[in-house]
This record gives C-alpha cells, structure tokens and sequence, in this order.
C-alpha cells in the first residue's frame, strides 16, 4: 500500500500553506535528489475560473511550492509550470487571467504551453487498446515532475483528481474526441507521462458554494491519491472507472496509508453538492458562440 498524507493548512499566510507543504511530504518520506535540474509543474487550469471557485490550483500554492522546491534542491533548477490548449480554453488567456503570469515573472518560472511546445509522436496501450499521444519535451526532458490538482466532481468520471489532471498534459487541444474512451485515455497519459510526486491543493473545495477547506495531501501514488481524495468527496474508489483501471495497469495501488490528520476530519466538511458537467459545457459553449476573450478585452 501507498503512503498518503493529510495536513492542513492553519492560517492564510504563505509561511502557513509552506508548513502544510513540508509536513506532508515528511509524512510521506519523500526527499527531493540533490541532482535535479529541470522540474515540471502541473497546476490545474482546465478553465478560466478562479482559484477562489475551488475548480483550478491556486496560483500562490504553486510559487509556495516553487520556493519549497528551491530550497530543497537549488535556487538555480529551472522550474516550468506547464498546461495544455483545450476545446474551449486557450493557456495564453488562462494564463492571465489565472495569474500565472504575475507568478511566473515573480518567481522566476517557465509557463509553457504543451501544445506550442516540440513533442514527438508516441504509442501507449491500455487494456490492450492502443493509443497515439504527442509527447512533450518539456515533459520528457525533467527530472522532477510534480502533479498539484484539485478534488473536484465531475459526471463523466464522478470525481477528478491527480490521474485526470495528467489528461491537461496531452497537448492535443480538441481533447473532446477522447471523451468516447475517457478513462482509458486518462490512464494511458498516466502510463505514458509518469510523475514523480502528487500534492494536492485542497486549501479551497469547489460546490455548490466554495468552502475552505485548508487541506494539502502529498503522495507519489497518484492511484493512491485519486482513491484517498474519492473518500474525502463521499465516493467510493471502486466505483471510478479510470481510479480501478489505473490500479490494473499498474500504475498504482488504490488502496493506501493514511498519515497525518485522518482523512475522516476532511470528509465531514467536503462540500456535497456538486458543480456539474453541465455547468461546465453550458460556460464552454458560450466560450464558443460568443467569444469569452473578446468580452473580456483580451
């Protein structure tokens, strides 16, 4: 079994939400190589929203793990928060409007669009079904990847966490067409990109209402992981497709430690009442039919 680790985060100050960072990797003996000189970020910006929505990986999170990560290992490694284009989102808008880019030019990091950078043509198998994905060399070229998502609901897949947010890294940006073999597609991407360590940026969950939360949780088992932040969201890991295929394709073990706060702690206060696909397709279509950069001047 996995080791998964649950802290909270006591406070709103960034020292508050470093500690909470430290203390989960310590829970779950991870040590940074003293030898790493290219890191991958990848921050959840599946849409336009805010972070303050719960739906997309806090930009002062991420430069909170950018000076973790400097400390630890270097001031000089290179770090490269990356995303990918998607039907309805463009990264040169998401970007901005998500404030990655103030972060970016305050920390001193790559924002690199997957789908502008150069990649090579790959093939991966799940369940015997063969898939063609373009594999980045920003991805393939790190020494250190680091997977920051978010727990949220989702129709399609019950809930998203690690194993989906890996889906933001096929740079291919008309992502709908995997939507047929969604699970295998997102499982695939996870054989194919593996990522070195998993934290989760729960300080604020996503329903009906967004509610603080203050959780971190780390792991390097991002099956382990996924199954953890299912129980924390009231769903039963078993029941997630992509979470058990996962599993079978080796990629992980869902079944894990918990270490820390118990999990328990976060379940009775995770926001029950989800924000739905149709939510989200309803603000996708408008991106589409009426022009989401033109309406905000962009």
């Amino acid at each position: 079994m996995s080791l998964v680790s649950f802290t909270k985060v006591r406070g709103a100050s960034p020292n508050s939400t470093r500690q909470a960072i430290l203390d989960s990797l310590d829970l779950i003996q991870f040590q940074f190589a003293r030898n790493i000189r290219n890191v991958v970020i990848k921050a959840n910006m599946c849409y336009y929203w805010g972070y303050s929505t719960g739906l997309t990986t806090d930009p002062k999170f991420v430069a909170t793990l950018v000076d973790v990560i400097r400390d630890q290992v270097s001031p000089d490694v290179n770090i490269s928060i990356v995303e990918s284009d998607a039907s309805a989102m463009k990264c040169k808008y998401a970007f901005k409007i998500l404030g990655y880019e103030k972060m970016a030019r305050h920390c001193k990091v790559a924002l690199v669009n997957l789908s502008k950078d150069e990649s090579e043509r790959v093939e991966v198998v799940v369940g015997g079904q063969p898939f063609r994905f373009m594999l980045p060399r920003t991805i393939q070229n790190a020494d250190l990847r680091v997977n920051v998502p978010k727990i949220k609901y989702m129709d399609y897949t019950k809930i998203t966490c690690a194993l989906k947010n890996i889906f933001g890294c096929n740079p291919y940006p008309k992502k709908f067409i995997y939507h047929r073999k969604l699970d295998e597609a997102i499982v695939a991407l996870n054989k194919l990109m593996k990522f070195h360590l998993c934290i989760v940026d729960g300080i604020i969950a996503s329903g009906a209402q967004p509610r603080r939360l203050g959780l971190v949780m780390a792991s390097r088992d991002p099956v382990a992981i996924d199954a953890a932040a299912a129980k924390i969201a009231g769903v039963n890991a078993r029941s997630i497709r992509h979470i058990t295929l996962a599993s079978r394709e080796g990629i992980g073990n869902a079944s894990f430690i918990p270490k820390g706060i118990a999990p328990e702690y976060f379940k009775k206060r995770y926001p029950r009442k989800r924000v739905t696909d149709k939510v989200m397709n309803l603000a996708y279509k408008l991106v589409q039919t009426v022009g989401l950069e033109t309406r905000l001047g962009l």
